[in-house]
């Protein structure tokens, strides 16, 4: 998958705003104003964060050696920087919504009510 993809697929989601927050070149992709994904424009190979249930990252992690690792400046326990050039486009579809329904299930009940009320 490419970076193109990755954002046509994260924006495609209910709810997701995106935004430069950090600086210009790391794109935030948010559901109701919480993070669940980002990537850098610049840096090579592609390399994209996505949050992830501890237990879960850590097996991915073993399975997926030097292609699913730790978080780069993110929390270790809850982020995963994902190559997704090195990885197949159905798992990294997979992990994206993995992270997105994550963030969804945090979110208080007035945020959840927000979202289903929106059309998709």
């Amino acid at each position: 998958m490419n970076i193109e993809a990755f954002r046509d697929y994260c924006i495609a989601k209910k709810g997701i705003t995106e935004e430069f927050p950090f600086d210009k070149h790391t794109l935030v992709f948010k559901v109701m104003g919480k993070m669940f994904a980002l990537c850098s424009l610049e840096r090579q190979p592609t390399q994209v964060n996505l949050k992830c249930d501890p237990e879960k990252a850590i097996i991915l992690r073993e399975e997926y050696d030097g292609k699913i690792i730790p978080g780069y400046h993110m929390s270790k326990v809850h982020w995963n920087t994902v190559l997704i050039k090195e990885i197949s486009p159905t798992l990294t579809k997979e992990l994206i919504d993995h992270s997105y329904n994550l963030v969804v299930s945090k979110l208080t009940k007035k945020l959840k009510a927000q979202l289903d009320s929106l059309s998709e």
